[in-house]
């Protein structure tokens, strides 16, 4: 039997965060990996997260991590300021590296992290996990019955600072430096998928807004400076010639909701959120989607049936399927999953955007 894959996940915060709802699942349900180590900034919660998690070894230093010998895949999932710094000790240590989108908070270091990863000679891999949802993949592959494609619309929404007080553990995400807004996340997130749906964008220009800058830390009543934008608008062409629509919003006072509609000149999809208790879940690259078509002969719009069952919890699943092919990719020597020189390229295309 094949020794499973050792992880060491950086940025494993017992209480909350994205490794802990997404990546600890994925890994546990996975037989082709194993959790061999987990790092914080501080000792007792490092202890903390090997005991609530199951690993085998806790670290409060990110290089000591990436160089034990039971870690084969170092994953990074902290605040996207560090993520230099620690994938580069990773790619040092000679490790593959699963590191969370955004890669950087520059299209330069995007650049220089994906030479680096060349340079390493290992696997690279960057968390852009929409593009494995079963009905993305199932409307890529229906792309060509509806004929040549003539335009698409992406509308997508998130409750994020819908109140003027928000958690403390968000505030860092309204300075648009930290990498961390709407913009860099969903905005990358939609970017992705809409070029692995359609093909690549030639040409791409934005704007965005601020319509609610006024926030405090909902524990002390400290205000916040808010400098990332809460509305995205973008419009693209494609190679093939289709024009895209992008319209992207935080502060929802709604329900979340996302809405992509692809027109070809024989037939229509669209793929829309599903309604979850998780708000969080109405994000495309999250959540589950319904796939819908429309034709001449059959104008209403008619659900695709596609099997999204996965076992894991809903913000897990596509990340389990991205573990899933970096399994196979680590297996076999192909390179199927995103890389950092994929994440390069979309950094550069959102940065060349404005």
């Amino acid at each position: 039997m094949t020794k499973p894959i050792g992880v060491g996940i950086l940025g494993a915060n017992p209480d909350r965060g994205w490794a802990g709802r997404a990546h600890i699942p994925a890994i546990a349900a996975s037989p082709d990996f194993s959790l061999a180590a987990v790092a914080t900034t501080r000792t007792r919660s490092a202890e903390e997260a090997r005991t609530r998690f199951g690993a085998r070894h806790a670290f409060t230093d990110a290089r000591s991590l990436a160089e034990h010998p039971d870690v084969d895949l170092v994953v990074v999932t902290v605040k996207v300021p560090a993520h230099v710094e620690l994938v580069t000790a990773a790619l040092e240590a000679g490790k593959h590296v699963y590191c969370e989108w955004p890669l950087t908070t520059t299209a330069a270091e995007a650049v220089a992290l994906a030479a680096a990863g060349e340079r390493a000679g290992v696997h690279t891999a960057v968390g852009l996990q929409a593009r494995f949802s079963p009905t993305v993949r199932r409307a890529r592959g229906m792309i060509a019955e509806i004929g040549a494609v003539q335009s698409a619309t992406v509308y997508s929404s998130r409750s994020k600072g819908n109140t003027r007080d928000v958690p403390g553990w968000t505030a860092y995400t309204y300075d648009r430096r930290t990498g961390a807004g709407l913009v860099e996340v969903l905005g990358g997130h939609t970017l992705d998928l809409v070029q692995y749906l359609l093909g690549p964008i030639r040409e791409l220009t934005a704007r965005t807004a601020i319509r609610n800058g006024s926030h405090r830390v909902a524990e002390t009543g400290e205000p916040i400076d808010v400098t990332a934008p809460d509305h995205f608008l973008a419009h693209a062409e494609l190679d093939g010639g289709a024009v895209v629509s992008v319209h992207l919003h935080d502060g929802e006072a709604a329900v979340p909701r996302t809405r992509i509609e692809i027109v070809g000149a024989e037939g229509n999809l669209a793929l829309t959120s599903v309604v979850e208790t998780d708000p969080w879940a109405a994000q495309l690259q999250i959540g589950r989607l319904e796939l819908r078509s429309s034709r001449p002969e059959s104008p209403e719009w008619t659900v695709v049936p596609v099997s999204e069952a996965s076992g894991l919890p809903i913000q897990a699943a596509n990340v389990g399927r991205v573990y899933e092919q970096l399994a196979a990719d680590l297996r076999d020597g192909t390179h199927t999953v995103p890389d950092f020189g994929v994440a390069s390229g979309l950094h550069a295309l959102i940065a060349g955007a404005f």
